[in-house]
């Protein structure tokens, strides 16, 4: 089972739009899939056609101790499923606060899942911050997908990123990398894309080979700005099934290739990504 964050500080990145999108990907490949959405506002539900009212059992409850992760998840489409979020869950970075081991709930709520290979794929929505939740997620999976806009302010905030998985690498989570940035509302005509996108690389490229992100790459897919993925959250669905034919579902499609290649470079030997980082 593989386990991703899909994570960025910075709001308006296409954060939710990717953990939806290549969620759907990979679940049209055959693989099974379940989205968790950590972040309070519950845009990946409400994404996926889910509108999670009061009395919904949702990701808080899984934190509260209420109910396990089976008990919330619900099933959306063909091999993927949604454990939904709602505004209960901002109080749970209340709630926790004094509780011990509390950045590890959701990896023992989720053990199961390894153990019994229930899944093949967990992608995590996080919030744009660095809180309870985010280190909680941190904590649950092996890798960090980042969705990068391409612009100077996102990559300056990308460094802070970095230095969170490294803290988090350093003292919870030994298996945890970065293993790609996804370059996403992209605009293949403009000088400023090629000028990040080459920051990045010269960056990635230059870091030392004992960090979180040694290994990272960026992927081939340019996720290019497109109204269709700005519309299909409106009717509670993917890009495939509510734009089949766009540009947007293309190049989902393409990153989710990326990402079941690098499963198969794994298995040739045997390593899991984190290993291989």
């Amino acid at each position: 089972m593989r386990t991703i964050a899909v994570m960025n500080q910075k709001g308006g990145v296409g954060k939710t739009t990717t953990s939806v999108n290549l969620a759907a990907a990979l679940a049209r490949a055959g693989k099974r899939v379940c989205v968790i959405d950590m972040d309070p506002q519950g845009h990946a539900s409400f994404h996926l056609g889910l509108e999670c009212g009061p009395g919904v059992a949702t990701v808080y409850d899984v934190f509260a101790g209420e109910a396990d992760v089976d008990q919330v998840r619900q099933l959306v489409g063909q091999n993927i499923s949604v454990i939904p979020s709602n505004i209960d869950l901002a109080a749970a970075e209340v709630e926790l606060a004094n509780v011990g081991g509390r950045e590890f709930l959701l990896r023992n709520a989720m053990k199961h899942w390894r153990d019994n290979n229930k899944l093949d794929y967990v992608i995590m929505d996080c919030p744009p911050s660095l809180g309870v939740l985010t280190i909680n997620a941190l904590c649950a999976v092996t890798e960090v997908l980042i969705p990068l806009q391409p612009h100077f302010f996102a990559l300056q905030g990308l460094s802070k990123l970095f230095e969170t998985t490294a803290l988090v690498t350093r003292r919870l989570n030994r298996d945890l990398c970065v293993s790609g940035v996804a370059l996403c509302l992209y605009e293949s005509g403009t000088r400023l894309a090629a000028d990040v996108t080459e920051d990045l690389r010269h960056f990635l490229t230059s870091s030392d080979s004992d960090t979180p992100w040694a290994d990272a790459r960026i992927f081939r897919t340019r996720v290019r700005r497109n109204i269709k993925l700005a519309e299909a959250p409106s009717f509670g669905q993917s890009i495939f099934d509510y734009a089949p034919t766009c540009p947007g579902a293309k190049d989902y499609a393409e990153l989710g290739r990326e990402v079941l290649a690098m499963e198969d470079s794994l298995s040739d030997t045997g390593e899991t990504p984190a290993q291989a980082a």
